[in-house]
């Protein structure tokens, strides 16, 4: 039996927006967002007045909107409480699950009993405020400690990613979605088929949601057709298959150890149980990865989460996959190995709920958390960081698994590949992945390649808009082969050859 001091549950969940699109609210300071959706949680409790005092833990998800050097201590002010345990997240969004994790595993621990997470971003604020000439410090937002947001160049991406101009997630995501496509066997056609039924299913969820910054509901033909209002972005992912960052979105968690819930007095109905889950680490530097079409952090990290429960992945009445861009769920699905007329969210996807940037698995925790309360046992929720580099799941249940927390909270990194790389290479080369970005005349005006040569090195970079018109095709094209002059990472492309084999050894990793 397990020891209710020391079983994590959930007791508390608040999430919200300011405004909305089409129809932004005043400009509001991100902390002034999460001090609400704090307060939403606690008063979710049903013990608020008595909770806020006791709480001994506050971890906070990096706000990347505006900086604070201190967001636990400035919310812990604003709310009362005396905490002892604080800290503030790097960049990425795989942390309120990371997050979630370890927090579970401290209250397992006895060192923590009532414990805060949080986080929120006001991009919509920001940008809609230095449009009209504003500095947001004018409006009295935090400035001590904290103040606008630094940017590091590291941030990017690594040097070999700089060279390659493969630097921005709407250029890094496609390169991953044309290489799993093709490893599926699915045409560019059938690819944005599946997204496109993905996204429409999300859209529905967003629908419903309170939360959401877009709910205004996107059929799959109205995602998949480009026009004026869903422009070709890069192949194969239109405006609405992409994240939107520009939102102002908070939310909050509230976890105890099950005696505290029951010292409170929760109902049990109202408690979700936090098994526990794992995380695991690609390279940073995308082109260090031996795999472009598989996932080798996220298998791992699910692997060893379903092997700690002694669960299948039928199990779940609920998943929430971070959804940035088509590929992440549709990999997450097929991890899985469920059907691919899988709908893994709870939440809406980023398109449509919102991406508020490091904090979207936050608001998946709370919309899953309601949903168990009324509809399902059990959930896995995911998060995902960088360019799929950092992957975390966790797995949320009405009732305790029988050992109670099962979770590992420290990331397991994967190896990175030893392909060597050939840097200013003249010469043929088989397209592992390739896709175009497209101007706002919808012309490609870029292109991005990754290739190996005929000895086996690999060879990556972007091209003029000439090459962008070859490697528009994306999946399609995946495994022919192109004559490729690379100058610095600028690569000039030949006309494509005849077709390759469309084997290659990337394949052969088990799904």
């Amino acid at each position: 039996m397990t020891d209710p001091a020391r079983t994590p549950v959930i007791i508390g969940v608040g999430d919200l927006r300011s405004g909305r699109a089409g129809s932004p609210a005043d400009p509001r300071e991100p902390l002034d967002l999460i001090v609400e959706a704090t307060r939403a949680a606690l008063a979710d409790t049903g013990a608020a007045d008595e909770l806020a005092s006791r709480v001994d833990t506050v971890r906070a998800v990096k706000t990347a909107s505006w900086s604070y050097d201190d967001l636990p201590g400035l919310l812990a002010e604003r709310i009362g409480a005396t905490p002892e345990h604080t800290s503030t997240t790097p960049i990425g969004g795989h942390w309120p699950a990371a997050l979630l994790d370890r927090i579970a595993h401290d209250i397992a621990a006895g060192i923590s009993s009532v414990a805060l997470l949080v986080g929120g971003e006001s991009q919509a604020s920001v940008t809609g405020a230095l449009k009209a000439g504003t500095d947001p410090t004018a409006l009295g937002w935090v400035t001590a400690p904290g103040g606008p947001p630094a940017f590091d160049p590291d941030d990017l991406g690594s040097a070999a990613m700089q060279r390659a101009a493969m630097v921005a997630p709407t250029r890094v995501y496609p390169l991953f979605e044309n290489r799993f496509s093709h490893r599926l066997g699915h045409s560019r056609e059938k690819s944005i088929e599946w997204s496109a039924q993905l996204y429409g299913a999300f859209s529905a969820l967003a629908a419903d949601n309170p939360a959401s910054w877009n709910p205004d509901l996107r059929t799959a033909e109205a995602i998949r057709t480009v026009g004026p209002k869903n422009r070709a972005v890069t192949d194969p992912y239109p405006l609405l298959m992409n994240a939107m960052p520009f939102v102002d979105q908070a939310a909050a968690v509230v976890v105890t150890s099950l005696a505290t819930a029951r010292e409170l007095g929760v109902a049990d109905d109202h408690l979700l149980y936090v098994w526990g889950g794992a995380g695991a680490t690609e390279p940073a530097d995308i082109l260090a990865r031996a795999d472009f079409g598989h996932s080798a952090a996220l298998a791992d990290a699910l692997r060893r989460t379903l092997d700690r429960a002694d669960l299948r992945a039928t199990d779940f009445d609920i998943i929430d996959a971070y959804s940035c861009f088509p590929v992440v769920p549709k990999l997450l699905v097929e991890h899985l190995g469920l059907p691919r007329d899988t709908v893994p969210s709870a939440t809406g996807g980023h398109s449509f709920f919102g991406g508020p940037l490091n904090s979207y698995t936050l608001h998946s925790i709370v919309a899953v958390a309601r949903r168990l309360r009324t509809d399902g046992e059990l959930a896995l929720v995911h998060g995902n960081g960088g360019y799929l580099t950092y992957q975390h799941v966790v797995v949320l249940g009405c009732a305790p698994h029988t050992d109670g927390y099962i979770g590992d909270p420290e990331p397991v990194p994967m190896p990175a590949s030893a392909t060597e790389t050939a840097v200013d290479y003249s010469g043929e080369v088989e397209i592992i992945t390739a896709t175009a970005e497209f101007g706002r005349d919808g012309i490609p005006s870029i292109g991005f390649l990754i290739g190996v040569t005929p000895d086996g090195r690999r060879v990556s970079g972007h091209t003029d808009a000439v090459g962008a018109q070859i490697l528009a095709a994306g999946t399609d094209i995946i495994g022919t082969s192109v004559h490729v002059v690379d100058r610095g990472g600028s690569l000039t492309l030949a006309s494509t050859t005849a077709a390759a084999s469309h084997h290659h050894p990337e394949d052969e990793t088990p799904g």
